[in-house]
């Protein structure tokens, strides 16, 4: 019997990504699934062959590790609390609206010797990590990245999500740029925003090497503006930063394989829920930055 693992959540993605990778991977068995609608948790529960709970400290008690699709203020409290029953945790991104919760979590994940994944999608194809693997250390200045999507368009599965319309580009499109770039630029240190049409929001972050990342991130963009691109600038020149080729269930699967080979004595993953605290700080000082008009510090980890 391989790793059991629980699912919380039964939206779209949780539907759509999660189950179908957690039920077609050999190595871990989807034992029981709770979402805050019982009806389609026992709807997805029953395509998948597993349990639904209607209580979430029932579905823990049978599991050795979940996997959430909720948004990110219900997901950190649920991580929370799945962490301190001591279960592993992959995670969607952001871990979580804020960085003092954020902490709290990798805390908990850390001090109980826990395995942890955060699921930046491009971060689970072989080309990106290899470019970022590739690109440490060769003398960057900056990162130039244009987010634009339009999920409010009609159809779209994501347009309906409450905390994307509240929330935008910034912390729905931001980690995907920051789990791109973080890794090359450095940890960010400073962070300015400004909001521009359609809520899109340009960031500007100051690194601990001195490089700058310039960012523009929208979920309402006009559909003749779609784009997602990446660029790296320095001393090699321009590069273009790959942005992943697996679809989302492949993806997620390998993020799934991650998880187990930490359970299994490999180290931390680069991925992992301190890396998701440090990409929350970012989107949290971008936050203040729009509301009070200045550069903010980033908040560093306390005690790290």
């Amino acid at each position: 019997m391989g790793v059991r693992f629980g699912l919380l959540g039964t939206g779209f993605w949780a539907t759509e990504t999660h189950a179908p990778a957690l039920a077609a991977h050999p190595d871990v068995e989807l034992v029981g699934v709770w979402g805050r609608d019982p009806d389609k948790a026992a709807e997805v529960a029953g395509r998948h062959g597993a349990q639904a709970h209607e209580d979430v400290d029932t579905l823990l008690k049978e599991v050795d590790a979940v996997a959430i699709a909720l948004p990110p203020d219900v997901q950190a409290e649920l991580a929370l609390r799945a962490a301190r029953a001591g279960r592993h945790l992959l995670l969607d991104k952001p871990v979580a609206l804020s960085a003092s919760m954020a902490d709290q979590l990798t805390v908990e994940v850390e001090s109980r010797e826990l395995a942890s994944v955060v699921f930046f999608t491009a971060r689970f194809s072989d080309e990106v990590e290899r470019f970022l693997a590739e690109a440490e250390g060769q003398g960057w200045h900056g990162a130039r990245a244009h987010l634009f999507a339009s999920i409010f368009e009609p159809g779209n599965p994501y347009g309906a999500s409450p905390w994307r319309r509240a929330k935008g580009g910034l912390w729905d499109l931001g980690p995907h740029a920051l789990a791109l770039t973080l890794p090359v630029l450095g940890p960010a240190r400073r962070v300015s925003a400004m909001a521009g049409p359609r809520d899109t929001v340009h960031l500007m972050t100051e690194h601990a090497g001195g490089a700058v990342g310039s960012f523009a991130l929208t979920v309402d963009a006009p559909a003749a503006a779609r784009t997602f691109e990446v660029h790296l600038h320095g001393d090699p020149g321009w590069r273009q930063v790959p942005t992943g080729s697996r679809d989302p269930v492949s993806a997620f699967g390998v993020a799934i394989d991650r998880l187990t080979a930490q359970i299994t004595g490999e180290k931390a993953d680069p991925c992992g829920v301190r890396f998701g605290r440090d990409v929350v700080a970012v989107l949290e000082a971008a936050e203040w930055s729009l509301s009070s008009g200045r550069t903010e510090r980033v908040t560093p980890a306390p005690g790290w």
